[in-house]
């Protein structure tokens, strides 16, 4: 079984970059989650951050998301969302300069981690660029006995009706569909909708989590109706498949007690 945790959309601001939108809550709301996932035993094979890493991908706030990740004892797969910006990105956590796409694969536990960058500049809704394709056609054939994990911030449509901005569009959605038919995937990891949801999709699951910004009504079906609530998953995949267990952070939830392990283990 190969264990990790899947957390998005940090949105990170640092208390100089003057974010309008700065609630003051993501910074805490990340550096408690690393002390949780610190505090599991065992510790999870890797940690998955899926993009929208600070909320106006200035270098400072880069700075403080690699401060507040730096006590996070598990490696760390981290992709870009619609809200980061590449170049500020580079300049503290390194790799080639400019806009180019952030994309790159490697092994970690029983899985093979290929991550793809959604960003399209100027844009809230995602794609997947032709030098993404060629990279993932080869990823593909890398480590061939190995199950691959694709982590995206932006998910696939998978209804062609939906909402354009919430996805990447129908074009990258249908050739990623071909492209992956015949490997074995053991999911895809996207955030970007503030939505904890699960989808199977050709036969792969897709994973979203709200993240540790905020979350959606999902009962206003009007209106875009943003709640408090943050969320990290833990994901485990056995060779019958992926599980996920949503773990909500925030708001606190009131202890209504607690039933011992000996009385646990008595029950039939």
């Amino acid at each position: 079984m190969t264990r990790f945790i899947h957390l998005t959309d940090l949105h990170i601001s640092h208390p100089d970059a003057n974010d309008p939108k700065d609630k003051g809550t993501s910074r805490a709301a990340l550096q408690r989650v690393v002390g949780i996932i610190n505090a599991m035993d065992p510790q999870p094979e890797f940690v998955v951050a899926s993009g929208d890493l600070t909320n106006m991908g200035d270098e400072a706030s880069y700075g403080l998301v690699r401060d507040l990740l730096a006590p996070l004892k598990a490696p760390l797969v981290m992709a870009m969302g619609n809200h980061d910006l590449r170049a500020g990105f580079r300049a503290v956590f390194g790799g080639d300069e400019g806009d180019a796409p952030y994309f790159h694969d490697t092994l970690h536990g029983g899985l093979h981690v290929i991550t793809l960058d959604t960003k399209v500049p100027e844009r809230v809704a995602g794609a997947i660029c032709e030098a993404q394709f060629a990279f993932l056609d080869e990823a593909l054939q890398r480590h061939a006995d190995v199950p691959k994990l694709i982590v995206m911030h932006h998910p696939p449509r998978v209804d062609d009706a939906g909402l354009p901005w919430g996805t990447i569009d129908l074009n990258s959605t249908h050739r990623l569909a071909e492209t992956l038919k015949g490997h074995e995937i053991a999911g895809i990891l996207s955030g970007h909708i503030h939505i904890n949801q699960i989808h199977h999709w050709h036969g792969i699951p897709i994973c979203i989590n709200s993240g540790l910004d905020y979350t959606i009504d999902l009962l206003e079906r009007r209106d875009l109706r943003l709640l408090e609530g943050t969320t990290m998953a833990i994901c485990e995949h056995r060779a019958s498949g992926l599980s996920v267990s949503f773990v909500p952070l925030s708001p606190a939830q009131q202890d209504l007690g607690t039933i011992d392990r000996a009385r646990l283990l008595a029950f039939t």
